[in-house]
C-alpha cells in the first residue's frame, strides 16, 4: 500500500499574531521543507528539524494548524499525533509545522486568546475541529469567549467533513422537486439537514403530507410536501429556504439515527467485521461532524450487521431447511434440532459425515467435552466434542447450539453424539493392546458425571483437571493464604500427573502437611477419575477438556452471526482444515506423524545409555539412574510412560535395540502417517443458499415453524469467559496487624 507523503514546511524563530477575526498568523523566522509520510517517526522528525535549526530536540514543541481553521493550534507530542496530522492534511499535500522553543512558547502564549479548557464544547462557541479523544487539546488555543456561531467560517470543519457533507447539500433543491415515496423524501431531508447543519421537527407527518420546520424557535425555514395529483409521486409544494437561527447547528447530531449510521458504516463493516463502536463514533465525528456516544454507535453497528448478514429471526425460521440441506450435501451427517412447546428454538446438533468417518477410522477413542458461551443476539451456549488426530491436532467431531448449559441439554447432546459415533471401525485395524472403549475428558459438573455414564455405558470418564483445580481453589478460598493455596494447587497437579502410586501418595502428603481438610478433599474427589496412578482409561496424557481451543476460537469469530450462518462458518473452517491437513500429510515421508516422530527420536537418543538384562521370556530389566521392568508382549513398563502416551518409552526402546526389534512396530497405530491420512480422507462439502434459499426448495421444510428463543442479549458489554487455568491465583487480602484474611489493617476488628 502506498504511503501518504506530504511536505512539512518547518518554521522557527518567528512570532504568532492574533488577527482581528481571531485567526493566527506567523511572522518572521526561517523555514525549511522536509518530506514526511505516515511511516515517519516523531523522534527522527524532531532530530532532523533540530539539525536544521541548530537547537535541542528535547526543548522544542511542534504545533500545526488544521486546514480551514487558523484559530486553533494542535500539538504534536507523540507518534500518533504525527500520523493524525498527515491524515488530516493529506489532500493539501503540505502543512506548516511551527517549531517553538520553551522560551518562545512562553513569549507567544502571552499574546494568544486565553483558553478556558481543553474540554470546552461546541455549544460554548469553540470550533469543533476533531473529537476530543483524537487530538491532544491540552495545549490547544481556543477561540475567544463569546464568539457567535455565525462568525465561524463555513470551511472551519476539516476537509473530510466537508466532502461528506457536500454530496448531500443538494438532496433538497426546492419547489417542484419530486420523489418516488415519502420514505425517499424523508431520507433526502435527513441528509440535507446534516449537510447544512440544522435540526428540524415534523408538524405533519402522515401518508398524505409532510410539513417540516426548523427546530430553532423563530427561524422561518420550513418545507411542505404532498402527493402529486393523479400520481404516486411526492412533490415539494412549499419551501422557505432561509435560516435566521444561529445555534441550530450544534444540535444537528440528534438527527443521526441508528438506521442512518447503520447505512453509512455498512460497507466498512463488510470489509472490517471487527469495526469497533469507538472507531465508528470517531469516524462519524470526523466525516460528518456528528458526535455519537458508545451506545448509539454499538446499536448502529447491530443494524448494519443485520442488513449485511440477514435477520437473526429469519435464520431460525430457515433452520429446518438448513438442516435438510446439510444432510443432502453431506450424506451420512447427523443433524437434528428440537423446539419447545411454543415453537421457540431449543437446541441444534451437527456432526458432519467427514468428522464421523475421520474419528472412527483414524482418531484415538478419546473425546474432549467442553462448552463456550455465545454472545449473539439470542445468547445460548455451544457444546462440543473434539478429538485429537495423530499429530495432536484438533479434530471436531460434533457440536450443538443449545439455549443453556443444563444437565438436560448435555444428556441430549451425548445421546446425539452416541448416534453419530456408534458405528465401529474395522475390527481388524485394532490391535489387542488398544481398547475401543471411548475415554471422555470432561467436567464432572452440570450433570456430566451422571450423563456420560448413562449414555455411554462402557466408557471411561476422566475428570477435567482444570475444572477440578478451579473447584479446589474455590473451596479453599478464605481458609488459606495466597502462597499456601498456590502450593496446594501445585501439589494437586503433581499428584494428578504422577504415574506411580508412590509419587501420588507423596504429593498427597505434601497437601496434608499444609491442610488436612485439603487432603480429605483430594481423597474424596475420586482420584480414579483423574489421577494417572489410578485411571484405567487411555487419555494419552491429555488431562484437560479445553483441548479444542482452536475450535472455540473459530466459534468466537462467528458467534455474533445468525445461527445458520454461524454453523456454516464453522463448517467452512472445518472443511478448510481437513483439506489443508490432507494436502500436508501427502508430503510426509516418515512412518509416524511429525510430532510423534520427533518424540520417538528423542527417546531413542536417551535409551542408548541404558543397560538391558533378560529376566525371563519377554520381560527385561533396564538399568539407568533407576531400574525399570519392561514387558514387551504386554507393551508395559514400570515407568508407565508407554501406557500413558501410547509411545514406547526410552526403557522399552533400549530393549528393542538389544533384541533387534523395530520400535516403530510398538507405537500406537493412531500415530502413524497412514492413520492420519485416514482421519482426513473424507471431505466436508459446501451448503449452498444458506441465508437465501429458493422458495421452491424451502416450502416443505418451512412447514415446521421455528422462532427465536425467548432469551436476548442483556445490555452492556458481554462478560468474558473465565480464565482457562488457575495457575495464577488472585492474592487474597491479608491484615498486616492480626495476619487474618479477608480484611486489612483499617477494617481490623482487633484494633
Amino acid at each position: 500500500m502506498a504511503t501518504k507523503k506530504i511536505i512539512a514546511i518547518c518554521q522557527s524563530g518567528g512570532e504568532f499574531v492574533t488577527n482581528k477575526d481571531g485567526t493566527l498568523s506567523y511572522n518572521g523566522g526561517d523555514a525549511y521543507a522536509i518530506d514526511i509520510d505516515d511511516e515517519t517517526e516523531l523522534d527522527n522528525f524532531k532530530s532532523e528539524v533540530a539539525d536544521m535549526f541548530s537547537c535541542s530536540a528535547d526543548n522544542m514543541t511542534m504545533k500545526y494548524l488544521l486546514p480551514g481553521n487558523k484559530k486553533t493550534l494542535i500539538s504534536i507530542s507523540k507518534d500518533k499525533d504525527l500520523k493524525r496530522m498527515i491524515n488530516f492534511v493529506a489532500d493539501t499535500m503540505s502543512v506548516d509545522v511551527f517549531i517553538i522553543s520553551e522560551e518562545a512558547a512562553a513569549r507567544n502564549i502571552s499574546n494568544m486568546p486565553a483558553s478556558r479548557s481543553s474540554r470546552t464544547t461546541v455549544s460554548e462557541a469553540v470550533v469543533p475541529v476533531v473529537a476530543a479523544d483524537d487530538v491532544d487539546m491540552t495545549n490547544a488555543i481556543d477561540m475567544p469567549e463569546g464568539t457567535p456561531l455565525s462568525a465561524i467560517p463555513p470551511d472551519s470543519n476539516d476537509d473530510s467533513h466537508r466532502k461528506a457533507a457536500q454530496q448531500w447539500e443538494n438532496t433538497i433543491t426546492g419547489l417542484g422537486q419530486r420523489f418516488n415515496s415519502f420514505t425517499e423524501f424523508r431520507e433526502a431531508l435527513h441528509k440535507y439537514s446534516i449537510a447544512h447543519g440544522f435540526a428540524y421537527r415534523y408538524k405533519k407527518n402522515d401518508s398524505h403530507r409532510v410539513t417540516v420546520k426548523c427546530k430553532s424557535q423563530g427561524c422561518p425555514w420550513r418545507i411542505y410536501a404532498s402527493r402529486l395529483a393523479t400520481t404516486q409521486l411526492i412533490c415539494i409544494k412549499k419551501m422557505s429556504s432561509k435560516h435566521t437561527c444561529e445555534g441550530a447547528a450544534v444540535k444537528a447530531g440528534y438527527r443521526a439515527t441508528r438506521g442512518w449510521v447503520g447505512n453509512i458504516i455498512k460497507e466498512k463493516l463488510k470489509s472490517s467485521p471487527n469495526y469497533k463502536p469507538k472507531d465508528i463514533a470517531d469516524d462519524i465525528k470526523r466525516e460528518y461532524g456528528i458526535q455519537l456516544n458508545y451506545s448509539q454507535a454499538w446499536r448502529a453497528k447491530e443494524i448494519a450487521r443485520e442488513q449485511l448478514q440477514g435477520s437473526y429471526k429469519e435464520a431460525y425460521t430457515l433452520l429446518p431447511y438448513f438442516c435438510e440441506k446439510i444432510k443432502e450435501t453431506n450424506p451420512g451427517s447427523v443433524v437434528t434440532f428440537t423446539t419447545k412447546d411454543d415453537s421457540s428454538f431449543h437446541r441444534l446438533f451437527v456432526s458432519f459425515h467427514a468428522s464421523i468417518s475421520g474419528f472412527q477410522q483414524g482418531c484415538r477413542p478419546l473425546l474432549f467435552l467442553d462448552s463456550t458461551p455465545l454472545n449473539s443476539k439470542y445468547q445460548g451456549t455451544l457444546l462440543a466434542a473434539t478429538a485429537a488426530d495423530g499429530d495432536d491436532g484438533i479434530f471436531p467431531v460434533g457440536f450443538a447450539v443449545v439455549d443453556a448449559e443444563t444437565e438436560e441439554n448435555w444428556h441430549w447432546f451425548l445421546q446425539e453424539l452416541k448416534t453419530a459415533v456408534s458405528t465401529s471401525p474395522d475390527s481388524q485395524q485394532i490391535t489387542s493392546q488398544e481398547s475401543q472403549q471411548i475415554t471422555f475428558v470432561a467436567d464432572f459438573q452440570n450433570g456430566l458425571k451422571k450423563s456420560v455414564a448413562e449414555v455411554f455405558d462402557k466408557c471411561y470418564h476422566s475428570y477435567c483437571l482444570r475444572h477440578l483445580a478451579e473447584k479446589l481453589n474455590k473451596d479453599l478460598k478464605g481458609q488459606f493464604s495466597h502462597e499456601a493455596r498456590r502450593f496446594m494447587i501445585d501439589d494437586f497437579y503433581a499428584a494428578a500427573y504422577a504415574p506411580k502410586l508412590e509419587a501420588f501418595q507423596s504429593s498427597a502428603e505434601s497437601i496434608k502437611s499444609i491442610s488436612p481438610d485439603a487432603y480429605n478433599w483430594v481423597v474424596q474427589s475420586e482420584p480414579e477419575h483423574w489421577a494417572n496412578a489410578f485411571f484405567a482409561g487411555a487419555r494419552y496424557n491429555h488431562m484437560s477438556s479445553n483441548f479444542g481451543q482452536q475450535f472455540y476460537s473459530w466459534v468466537s469469530d462467528a458467534h455474533e452471526l445468525p445461527i445458520t450462518q454461524m454453523v456454516d462458518v464453522l463448517r467452512g473452517k472445518m472443511m478448510e482444515s481437513i483439506y489443508t491437513r490432507r494436502v500436508e500429510s501427502n508430503q510426509w515421508i516418515t512412518k509416524l506423524t511429525p510430532s510423534k516422530e520427533e518424540i520417538l527420536k528423542n527417546e531413542i537418543a536417551v535409551s542408548r545409555s541404558f543397560q538391558v538384562l533378560l529376566v525371563h521370556g519377554a520381560t527385561f530389566e533396564v538399568r539407568g539412574d533407576v531400574v525399570e521392568i519392561v514387558d514387551v508382549d504386554h507393551w508395559d513398563c514400570t515407568c508407565k510412560g508407554w501406557q500413558l502416551t501410547g509411545m514406547p518409552c526410552c526403557h522399552a526402546i533400549a530393549v528393542f535395540e538389544c533384541i533387534g526389534r523395530d520400535p516403530y512396530e510398538y507405537c500406537s497405530r493412531y500415530f502413524t502417517t497412514e492413520n492420519y491420512r485416514l482421519t482426513y480422507a473424507e471431505s466436508i462439502h459446501p451448503v449452498p443458499n444458506v441465508d437465501r434459499p429458493l422458495v421452491c426448495e424451502s416450502t416443505e421444510e418451512l412447514a415446521v415453524t421455528v422462532t427465536p428463543p425467548p432469551t436476548k442479549r442483556p445490555p452492556g458489554r458481554p462478560k468474558m469467559k473465565q480464565p482457562e487455568s488457575v495457575d495464577i491465583i488472585k492474592r487474597q487480602l491479608q491484615c498486616s496487624k492480626c495476619k487474618g484474611l479477608g480484611h486489612n489493617k483499617k477494617t481490623c476488628k482487633d484494633s
